[in-house]
């Protein structure tokens, strides 16, 4: 009930404010721009003289869809720190922190509960890349597999995204700094196994981004699952760690 109560605060603060109306905007416009480029290369690549011998094995899943989700993860690494900067920076700066950390409500649920407020808000994101995949299916007959295991990665890539944020913002009262900090763990981790490869190297299992290639190909594995929900848990116990110690000074 108590993590509740700061979810729904939390959410409300986001709509109350012109942050969520821009995220969503511009992250509606991009994830469409980007799906026009990758289905109208499909469309012409049907045309074209060059892939005659390959036509047959042309499809919307490896030419549209795999390749969308990826920028996809891509607009997200600039789009959630921008979501996630004002959790407790903001707090600090209006010196509400000290009567946040005064009251009855624990620790761990402020942060579960902002943690919540953000993935909600990164769900209502993910609605608009999922009606030009239904406007594809409606049109086309892609493998739904892939598509719901991508989803399935996007949401997995999206919560260890918002626990790195909400961390950052932790650490701040300036919300810009919260937001470059934020992109700056989230760029190291993308581009520390960018030329590792992820079977056989430590770098490329540490890298956030070779994860999510299995869930684009329609294969869930349990250590690319296990990887982000540790992700996110150990995001999410940096943040509770430095709140309390705050509280206690």
């Amino acid at each position: 009930m108590r993590v509740y109560t700061i979810f729904k605060k939390e959410l409300k603060s986001y709509f109350a404010s012109p942050i969520a109306y821009i995220v969503l905007f511009v992250f509606s416009v991009l994830s469409g721009i980007f799906f026009f480029i990758y289905l109208q290369g499909f469309v012409e690549s049907q045309f074209d003289p060059r892939f005659q011998f390959f036509r047959e094995r042309l499809n919307l899943n490896e030419f549209v869809i795999r390749p969308y989700f990826g920028t996809i993860s891509v607009v997200l690494l600039l789009m959630i720190p921008i979501i996630t900067m004002r959790l407790i920076a903001e707090e600090r700066k209006n010196h509400t922190a000290e009567l946040l950390f005064t009251s009855p409500l624990k620790v761990v649920h402020v942060v579960f509960g902002k943690f919540l407020a953000s993935f909600c808000l990164f769900c209502f994101m993910l609605v608009f890349p999922l009606i030009y995949i239904v406007f594809l299916g409606i049109y086309g007959n892609p493998d739904i597999g892939p598509v719901l295991s991508g989803y399935l990665g996007l949401l997995l890539i999206g919560a260890s995204f918002i626990s790195v944020g909400l961390f950052s913002s932790s650490l701040t009262d300036n919300q810009i700094v919260a937001a470059v900090f934020s992109f700056g763990i989230l760029l190291f981790f993308w581009i520390i196994g960018a030329s590792s490869d992820p079977e056989s190297s430590v770098l490329g299992y540490i890298s956030i981004i070779n994860h999510l290639d299995g869930f684009t190909k329609g294969v869930i594995e349990l250590k690319d699952v296990v990887y982000y929900v540790s992700f996110t848990t150990f995001g999410l116990l940096l943040t509770y760690a430095a709140l309390d110690s705050e509280r206690w000074r």
